[in-house]
């Protein structure tokens, strides 16, 4: 089965490969420092300490391979690759609400770095999917799991 491709920006491909080096030089020491400190404690059958390090050892190996998958399939989009007459990964896109009014900026991103905190989108998401490959000006119906359509128009889109 072939692996999916992970697309990513410049800044996301620099923050997952930040957090590998982090989980691979420091937070494995780390754990490793915590199992043998709750090893001294004696028997392991009941020790919680142990217990929760080795959970946390087993996240922190599961998210490694997660990662150096992620990073093996990675599509690099490059700032230069985005275009400007179409919305695509990369751009950036001021939306207006046409039932409030209000206007919105996403960063059109792959699912590996959005952050709907940060206005960054998946181009998987219901408004990603709406609006990909749309010209500035576009009307689009985004359809939400909490009832009718939600209507937005493309006022802008930039680098």
């Amino acid at each position: 089965m072939a692996e999916k491709e992970v697309i990513l920006t410049q800044d996301g491909l620099k923050k997952l490969e930040e957090e590998l080096e982090t989980l691979k030089s420091v937070k494995r020491r780390e754990v490793a420092e915590r199992i043998k400190i709750a090893i001294g404690y004696g028997d392991i059958s009941e020790n919680s300490e142990y217990e929760d390090a080795k959970n946390e050892q087993a996240f922190i190996e599961g998210r490694i391979i997660t990662l150096e998958k992620m990073l093996r399939n990675a599509r690099i989009i490059n700032n230069d690759e985005v275009d400007t007459n179409t919305v695509s990964v990369g751009a950036k896109v001021v939306l207006r609400d046409l039932e409030f009014g209000d206007d919105v900026e996403y960063t059109i991103v792959g699912t590996a770095e959005s952050d709907p905190s940060q206005n960054k989108i998946s181009n998987e998401s219901p408004v990603g999917k709406a609006i990909l490959g749309k010209q500035k000006g576009s009307i689009v119906d985004v359809n939400v799991p909490t009832g009718d359509p939600i209507q937005y128009k493309i006022v802008d889109i930039k680098k």
